[in-house]
């Protein structure tokens, strides 16, 4: 880790200016009706919500393959685990308008997220590409020839910088609006809506007029019996959302290279590939031939969809900075994110435009950004107005120290680490001890002890060690 990434300060010390994408602490200017001063307060349910975005990613690498409805839907549908990806994006764009706020040149603000964007993919492609092997296999290093190139942290970069970039060109100078007038703030930015319609519309054209014609691909699973061998996927259409024929993953193989792709993708678990679905599972004798190709989930068209992920939550940072009611805001929140969340389940469940997040469909967009709309609003409302706090402390502390805990839990740095100190056999290290013998053997049960393992002795330790380090004013910055 860079010496700079790691600083040491008072929480007095952090302003809007030093926010992070992923691990900011934003502030806001609240006018005290009596006193009619400004002070600075800070949002605890941005940090709350981020904290829980990364413990989610947290428990679906570690207990999704236990708990199917904690891990990624094959293919159509939604579950726990498709919601982490729109919620950092949607956190993400929050943080946008808090963090920008408070620098004037526009020179100044681009500069910073510009640094912000490089380091987000050094650590992307570090974590993601496949030079780290944590916390599996005590080895690091990757064939440049099967690097990935895409992922989480490369995902979050692309939209921080487009709409960092946009909410920098399109702010103006008065940011201290005091209208009340209906649709006020849709009016004030109506531009960002504007590229996001652009955006829709050239996500929408190119995943339904696209051509997908036949394809090969070649095994690149050693342990596979089919290892080496070459298999050809027939397509010769388009509009197609179903698994080897869609525009995302031609773009994708045209592009990256399927070399470069994904190599397990959910769609391993579907009921076409394994017999064992959703659980992941030996694959069937009569399996279609796309079971073993790659396919990126984090890929180029998807990636522009998920833009608007990003700019929804823009929207939701500029109602904190230009409504002060607490009423207010909670309105204006609750009525787009249930307005959103009836959008996306009309266009699923009418088969018009199905959920699925490794196509990022405009149905996924809302039904996710609806979702987080409405956590976000419930977080507010419990810790910012009626100040319930203590309780999600450890959320609080994770949120502020995001990108440490992301790296070090989500990513199995830390993990490995601990692996790599073993006594005769590789398998019998600390962690595969506490996990057998703390968890699983005591509860007689692997998926319940598995998943028990995750939420102590990762989520809630991370946790409290995110919780030290805030007492002894230490953060992980970008």
């Amino acid at each position: 880790m860079a010496s700079e990434d790691l600083v040491r300060r008072s929480a007095a010390d952090v302003k809007d200016d030093d926010q992070l994408p992923i691990s900011s602490r934003e502030t806001e200017t609240l006018v005290d009706e009596k006193t009619q001063k400004q002070k600075q307060k800070r949002v605890a349910s941005v940090d709350m919500f981020r904290g829980l975005t990364v413990a989610l990613m947290v428990l679906v690498d570690g207990a999704g393959g236990e708990w199917p409805l904690i891990g990624h839907a094959p293919w159509f549908g939604c579950n726990l685990a498709d919601f982490v990806m729109p919620f950092f994006l949607f956190i993400v764009g929050i943080a946008i308008p808090l963090s920008l706020k408070r620098i004037p040149r526009r020179g100044k603000a681009v500069r910073r997220l510009l640094l912000r964007t490089i380091k987000l993919f050094f650590w992307g492609f570090l974590l993601q590409g496949g030079y780290s092997h944590a916390p599996d296999e005590l080895s690091y290093g990757v064939d440049m020839k099967h690097i990935r190139w895409c992922g989480i942290l490369q995902r979050i970069a692309l939209a921080y910088l487009v709409v960092a970039v946009l909410e920098i060109v399109t702010k103006e100078a008065d940011l201290e609006d005091k209208s009340t007038a209906p649709f006020f703030i849709y009016r004030k930015y109506y531009r960002q809506w504007i590229v996001a319609a652009c955006i829709l519309i050239i996500y929408m054209s190119l995943l339904y007029g696209i051509y997908v014609p036949d394809w090969e691909f070649r095994v690149q699973y050693d342990t596979s019996p089919y290892y080496g061998k070459v298999f050809k996927v027939t397509c010769g259409t388009r509009g197609k959302l179903n698994q080897p024929c869609n525009a995302v993953g031609y773009i994708d193989r045209k592009i990256l290279g399927i070399n470069h792709m994904y190599k397990h993708p959910a769609w391993h678990r579907s009921k076409a590939c394994t017999e064992v679905s959703p659980y992941e599972g030996p694959f069937k004798a009569d399996a279609p031939a796309w079971c073993l190709a790659p396919f990126e989930p984090e890929g180029i068209l998807s990636s522009v969809s998920a833009i608007l992920s990003t700019i929804i939550g823009v929207h939701y940072g500029h109602v904190l900075v230009h409504l002060k009611e607490h009423r207010d805001r909670l309105k204006h929140w609750l009525s787009m994110g249930v307005a959103l969340l009836i959008l996306g389940f009309v266009l699923h469940f009418s088969h018009a435009i199905p959920l699925n997040k490794q196509l990022y469909t405009f149905s996924y967009v809302c039904v996710t950004a609806g979702a987080a709309a409405l956590v976000f609003s419930l977080f507010y409302f419990l810790v910012d107005i009626v100040g319930i706090r203590s309780i999600f402390l450890p959320l609080e502390w994770i949120g502020m120290n995001a990108m440490l805990v992301y790296v070090m839990a989500a990513e199995g740095i830390f993990e490995g680490f601990l692996n790599g100190w073993y006594y005769k056999s590789t398998n019998n290290t600390l962690v595969y001890w506490v996990k057998k013998h703390v968890f699983v053997k005591v509860w007689r049960s692997q998926r319940v002890g598995v998943l028990l393992y995750v939420l102590f002795a990762q989520i809630l330790f991370w946790g409290i060690v995110a919780g030290i380090l805030h007492r002894l004013g230490i953060y992980w910055k970008l």
